[in-house]
């Protein structure tokens, strides 16, 4: 039999790494090409991955919840077919003509090992951070083209340190984090492995700390997440705080000290949350944001959106006061043209869009998500609602795509479904303005005007705009601020303006 590997892709974005989530096959599956094996989380997607060969599963190369490098491999198959005469008990020192030097995706035989990847042209026509479904797509999620392999000027590998003639080349010889076949899939010879589930083997490695040092106190000598979290604070198990969900709450001061449990749970950085955090930083020290306010009274947008529940037209798709903000900020946008732009600065020059990419924050379980609608100012009020929902939708099964997150132009995040007022949001990078939608609450407000005038229950809500003040001067952003508001004051004014 020959058996093949089937290393980590670049599942696009020029990206080096990714987390295995989950695999869909086991030792002794028949797969056939294409068929999806395993699901991958990178830093901006969950993604699933084709084989590009077909035959019978060996080997899982790598454990659920480790993160390895583009390159390694993760997985082997057996062809069916006859394999070279090669040393049977090395199948490291397999012919490189034939498999590709191993750890080295730059002289991999793209057409031996058959290693699969996205193309650079991922965003196309539909450049943008956010919406647009990638060819390839099966139901949300993106399957990787075969064929492409690693791209060459961006998934090249560090060299170990230490690597050199006689020695394993990296990718084979990996770390007991990544190389480790999953629970219950063997052990490498001679070696009597650790016992302990996936999550807790990712744990171990995110913390640094070795398993085969661990006293195991779970049933059958299993190490448990108590012990790894021990042996990495030095304390007894007892002394380690219980596991808990990513963000979840942790217990109350009460009961840490009824307990004994420890005052910190750390939280490795990664994924989503990672790149939100350099995207953020990058943002917040390079454009200088300027942020104001405005409150409004919207009663006639909430008698709009009652009107259009009832509406047969609209009964299929959700209508909020926050599909008549985007219809609104895609109508100022006419009258602003300048709000909806980037500034450019190697070439030093601000780039107007002629179009509105508009971006819906979305608080995922994997972290804070961006996705946005592409060309929503062409879009009927109707069409905006169905790509808002179908957006949202994605993002909370943690399925939006690096396209739909790509090309942004101008944003809205909705901090009043958390009843927060108002706040200063950070800009996305390569945009010119944010704005934030306070919570819609009814509050007394002064009508009429003259001897008319009166104090009646009103709904109000606060609009907050940041903008970059290299390109959007104070002006600019009142005046588009401004019209917002009295489109949500006055949706009619939409239909005039529009």
């Amino acid at each position: 039999m020959a058996l093949r590997e089937f290393k980590l892709p670049d599942p696009g974005e020029g990206l080096t790494e990714a987390e295995i989530v989950t695999w869909h096959v086991k030792p002794g599956d028949t797969v056939k090409v294409n068929d999806v094996v395993v699901e991958v989380e990178t830093a901006k997607s969950l993604v699933e991955l084709p084989v590009p060969f077909a035959g019978t599963v060996g080997e899982l190369l790598v454990a659920e919840g480790a993160t390895v490098e583009v390159g390694t491999p993760i997985i082997t198959v057996d062809d069916g077919k006859d394999a070279p005469a090669t040393p049977s008990s090395a199948p490291e020192s397999t012919d490189r003509s034939q498999q590709g030097q191993a750890g080295v995706p730059d002289s991999t035989d793209r057409s031996q090992e058959g290693q699969t990847g996205v193309p650079d042209s991922t965003d196309r026509s539909q450049e943008g951070q956010a919406d647009g479904k990638t060819e390839g797509s099966m139901a949300g999620r993106t399957a990787v083209l075969v064929g492409y392999g690693v791209k060459q000027t961006e998934a090249k590998r560090r060299p170990r340190k230490g690597a050199g003639h006689g020695q394993e080349p990296p990718s084979v010889r990996q770390p007991e984090a990544h190389r480790e076949p999953a629970a219950g899939l063997g052990s490498p010879s001679g070696q009597a492995r650790p016992l302990a589930k996936p999550p807790v083997r990712k744990l171990a490695k995110d913390l640094g700390v070795d398993l085969g040092s661990v006293t195991p106190t779970g049933d059958g000598g299993v190490v448990t997440r108590a012990d790894v979290e021990s042996a990495a604070s030095g304390s007894t198990p007892a002394d380690v705080a219980p596991a808990a969900s990513r963000w979840g709450r942790p217990a109350d001061a009460g009961e840490r000290r009824a307990s004994g449990s420890a005052r910190e749970t750390r939280v490795p950085i990664k994924g989503v949350r990672k790149m939100t955090a350099q995207a953020m930083v990058g943002s917040a020290f390079t454009a200088p944001h300027v942020t104001e306010w405005v409150t409004v009274d919207v009663t006639a947008t909430m008698e709009l959106v009652e009107r259009l529940k009832q509406d047969r037209e609209f009964r299929d798709v959700k209508v909020t006061p926050l599909l008549v903000l985007a219809k609104a900020m895609c109508v100022a946008v006419r009258r602003n043209p300048g709000i909806n732009a980037s500034w450019d600065e190697a070439a030093q020059e601000i780039v107007l869009k002629n179009y509105v990419n508009l971006g819906i924050a979305a608080a995922t379980p994997r972290g804070l998500v961006v996705p946005n609608v592409k060309d929503a100012d062409t879009m009927s009020m109707r069409e905006l609602a169905d790509a808002i929902g179908a957006l949202t939708a994605t993002a909370r099964e943690g399925r939006t795509q690096p396209a739909d997150m790509a090309g942004g132009t101008i944003t809205i995040t909705n901090v009043g479904v958390f009843g927060v007022d108002a706040g200063t949001p950070i800009l996305n990078s390569g945009e010119a303005a944010i704005l934030a939608f306070g919570s819609v609450t009814r509050r007394p407000w002064v009508v009429g005007t003259g001897a008319d005038e009166r104090i009646e229950p009103r709904w109000v809500t606060t609009l907050a705009l940041s903008f970059d003040h290299r390109l959007v001067d104070g002006e600019l952003g009142s005046k588009y601020l401004a019209d917002v508001a009295a489109i949500l004051g006055d949706p009619a004014r939409g239909l005039v303006w529009g």
